[in-house]
């Protein structure tokens, strides 16, 4: 029996040989990797195809500028009616601050009849000063009074007796004359010695310190024992009638928009109290140093109302048109303020603008803004002039 065997081998080129020594070309072998490769870029492609038919849009162009542009919120302000209200700081003092000293010789104080925080009438005592010594001198000059009526009582009947000799012509005309004269000189003593009188106890009343108008004692600089006299400066110090008044600092334009007779409100530090008065005076200069001026605010009599204490005022200065901004979209640097607003192509531009009254919906903008602008609201801290951005209109 004969049996075939055939042993194949392969061969590194792709050509096997069998036992029997027949040779056969093999079919080449694709590499896994390319497969592997081939499925993966097709699923990319696909994936591509199918973004772009659920999106319906097309691809972005590659480089540009939106692409990366920052999103910023922007508002269109317009024009808004706006309340005109200044807020100055200030200081509080009376009106019309009457300083009451010693006017006459002065003394020792032997009493104080009032103290800070009390009103008084015009004419009233405040102080009393030792006068002993005084009073005796007035003593003296009422009895020289009397003595200068005696002589002149003596002087006057000696002249009646000359006259009834001088029809008789015991008496000459000569010593009718003398007779005269003297009793018209002990008469002008007598008004001498009275108006001398009159001077003391003027003196001796001036010893008592008074006020010299009625208002509201706020300060007390003396008490009893001590020794005062023209030189002493103030014992007391009131407000004529009680009036106070602010003293508010406002700048050079401030003031060229007010008037006498403006209502205002003020508010002293520390106190959530309100008080409500008005301008009364405009300062007629400006301070060189500081280039602020004063507007002078009459308020009524008050407890809280403290001569000396700080004080803000809010004066109303009128109504106008502006742009009002939230405070967010109002930045300032050393230049000034400004904003953002946005310009051709969708850049940032820096917009300088001057700021006016603080109201409750926002700043206002007296100057830089017409109000059709697009105002960028916030994040302008963030941009730079002349940058790319992205603008969304705010969401009401």
């Amino acid at each position: 029996m004969n049996y075939e065997t055939t042993i194949r081998a392969d061969a590194a080129d792709g050509v096997t040989t069998d036992y029997t020594g027949a040779r056969s070309i093999a079919a080449p072998r694709i590499p896994r990797w390319l497969i592997v490769g081939g499925i993966g870029l097709f699923g990319l492609l696909l994936a591509i195809g199918i973004y772009f038919a659920l999106a319906g849009g097309e691809p972005v162009a590659v480089g540009d500028d939106n692409s990366q542009a920052p999103v910023v919120t922007v508002i269109t302000p317009g024009k808004t009616t706006v309340a005109g209200v200044i807020e100055a700081p200030g200081t509080l003092a009376a009106r019309r601050p009457m300083p009451v000293g010693a006017v006459g010789e002065g003394g020792q104080v032997v009493r104080v009849t009032v103290d800070a925080g009390d009103w008084v009438r015009q004419g009233e005592v405040l102080a009393v000063i030792d006068r002993s010594v005084q009073v005796q001198q007035a003593e003296a000059q009422a009895a020289q009074i009397e003595v200068a009526r005696a002589d002149a009582n003596l002087a006057q009947a000696n002249l009646d007796r000359a006259l009834q000799l001088v029809e008789r012509g015991f008496v000459s005309k000569a010593d009718v004359d003398r007779l005269t004269a003297t009793r018209d000189a002990a008469a002008a003593r007598v008004k001498v010695a009275e108006a001398q009188l009159r001077e003391l106890r003027a003196r001796n009343n001036r010893l008592n310190v008074v006020a010299p108008a009625s208002g509201y004692v706020l300060q007390r600089n003396v008490e009893p024992g001590q020794t005062v006299g023209p030189g002493n400066g103030a014992l007391f110090t009131i407000a004529s009638g009680g009036e106070m008044e602010m003293l508010a600092q406002l700048s050079e334009d401030q003031l060229a928009g007010l008037s006498v007779g403006t209502p205002a409100t003020v508010i002293p530090t520390g106190s959530d109290k309100q008080f409500s008065g008005q301008i009364w005076q405009l300062a007629p200069v400006i301070d060189q140093a500081t280039r602020q001026g004063t507007a002078r605010i009459a308020l009524p009599f008050a407890p809280a109302l403290r001569p000396g204490g700080f004080a803000t005022a809010r004066i109303n200065s009128g109504s106008f048109t502006a742009t009002v901004l939230p405070e967010s979209a109002v930045l300032a640097d050393d230049e000034g303020s400004f904003v953002y607003v946005v310009g051709e192509d969708n850049k940032a531009v820096r917009r300088p603008v001057k700021t006016g009254a603080v109201t409750k919906q926002g700043i206002a903008i007296t100057e830089g803004l017409s109000g059709t602008e697009q105002v960028v609201l916030r994040a302008g801290g963030f941009l730079n002039p002349g940058e790319t951005i992205n603008p969304q209109r705010q969401k009401k």
